[in-house]
């Protein structure tokens, strides 16, 4: 277990209803909604689907029965360990109506934001420290220059924003990705969250991954159930967008049907990584989105509105990565690079590295190397581009030599035939077109 892993508490779950810090008519309203939804009757049935403990849910029971909500039905069968059976008045189903009328949430109690700022602070992206192992672990299948890892490792180990530049087809991408994978541990998110009586669900099963159960662990039987079951045990999060992302993704998005509210991608993301690719190709200019970012990454907070305007801040607890082919001169002004505290350079490997990529490719492959092959690769065809070479061309020019190989239905074998072949589908030349 590495030490990120024992570093991150777990939330402690809620033994009585006063340890909620949730508006009581709001929690009272949810058991309504979910009994009425869910048509559970039975404790031991409505405290997972509320994700409490069954103490909390029995009060909530409880003081339903007083305000005359909510009845016993009796002793069930003693299949069900003789246990109370409950149900809704005609009462109980009309503000169960009404409730749902105002909004159609039910289920897992949401987490009061206040309660939420406590987590974030216990498993803060900057609370990590990543050792160079953990981040050439990371990195395995990639080709890296050494000065690479030692500007990454810092970077990463801070929490701070990170900008990688550089032309196109080195890589930046797939860095981005292997750095999400050297963070390796797990972090607690909230399925929803409470400010002012609203309900903003963050728990989203396209972002969050959720973690296994350690097997290994003797106790972990016994501790699992442990924690506060309004959050769900996931990886650290990755968000990635590229030229779709718009100013108004990083919004709360209302349902005006279900009257709740989604956190936007960066709330999602809290804890984790949020992964900016191809800046400088969204419909937005890349300096309006860096704006955007500005209080966030200075302040280590977000401020959302509601549908009322009323703004409130959320903790931004992110590690962001923007990625781009162009030069930051081109896309940003000082002022927004000084709010960038990491700026690193990817290049295109070396003729040394190229080698080694081509060669870890082709034997993924299952396609020989043939030194006449590569002495014209070498000598013939990179001359013709300054010898500029990139991260993609080996898979490129590889891949196309299988499909011609798969078409002529001959073995997969290297020529400098072939490679001629293949070098003329990387490159369109500039023509010029008679009409």
């Amino acid at each position: 277990m590495t030490m990120q892993q024992t570093s991150v508490m777990a939330p402690p779950a809620p033994k009585r209803l006063e340890e909620m810090k949730l508006p009581i008519v709001m929690m009272r309203d949810i058991l309504l909604k979910t009994m009425f939804r869910k048509n559970l009757d039975m404790v031991t049935d409505l405290a997972p689907a509320l994700c409490l403990p069954v103490p909390v849910t029995q009060e909530l029971i409880d003081m339903g029965r007083d305000q005359r909500l909510i009845e016993a039905t009796g002793t069930l069968n003693a299949n069900n360990g003789s246990e109370m059976g409950y149900q809704l008045t005609d009462n109980g189903k009309a503000r169960a109506l009404d409730a749902l009328q105002q909004s159609e949430y039910f289920g897992a109690m949401p987490v009061p934001l206040d309660v939420y700022r406590e987590q974030v602070a216990r498993q803060s992206i900057r609370n990590i420290m990543i050792s160079r192992e953990q981040l050439t672990n990371a990195m395995g299948h990639l080709v890296l220059p050494d000065s690479l890892l030692d500007h990454l490792g810092p970077a990463v180990s801070a929490g701070r924003s990170i900008l990688m530049y550089g032309p196109p087809g080195n890589g930046k991408s797939s860095i981005s990705n292997g750095i999400r994978d050297a963070l390796g541990d797990r972090v607690y998110v909230p399925r929803a969250i409470e400010y002012a009586g609203q309900v903003i669900t963050v728990y989203d099963p396209i972002v969050h991954v959720i973690a296994e159960e350690q097997a290994d662990d003797p106790n972990s039987l016994r501790r699992v159930t442990r924690y506060d079951r309004r959050y769900v045990c996931c990886e650290r999060p990755t968000v990635i967008t590229g030229g779709e992302l718009s100013l108004d993704m990083l919004d709360l998005v209302y349902n005006p049907v279900a009257r709740t509210y989604q956190a936007p991608l960066q709330l999602k993301s809290t804890g984790g990584i949020f992964i900016v690719d191809d800046l400088g190709r969204q419909a937005e200019p890349p300096q309006n989105l860096v704006n955007r970012w500005i209080v966030p990454l200075e302040e280590s907070k977000d401020i959302l509105a509601l549908q009322s305007g009323e703004k409130f801040e959320v903790p931004f607890d992110t590690l962001v990565i923007f990625s781009t082919n162009f030069h930051p001169n081109e896309i940003f002004d000082q002022a927004a690079l000084r709010r960038i505290f990491f700026k690193i350079k990817i290049d295109g490997p070396n003729q040394a590295n190229f080698l080694k990529i081509f060669a870890m490719v082709a034997r993924k492959k299952k396609m020989a190397l043939d030194e006449p092959s590569l002495v014209h690769l070498l000598k013939v065809k990179y001359p013709t581009i300054d010898n500029i070479y990139a991260n993609y061309q080996p898979v490129f020019l590889i891949d196309q030599m299988i499909a011609i190989c798969n078409f002529e239905g001959i073995p997969y074998k290297m020529s400098p035939e072939l490679i001629d072949r293949a070098w003329a589908n990387m490159f369109v030349k500039d023509e010029v077109i008679v009409k």
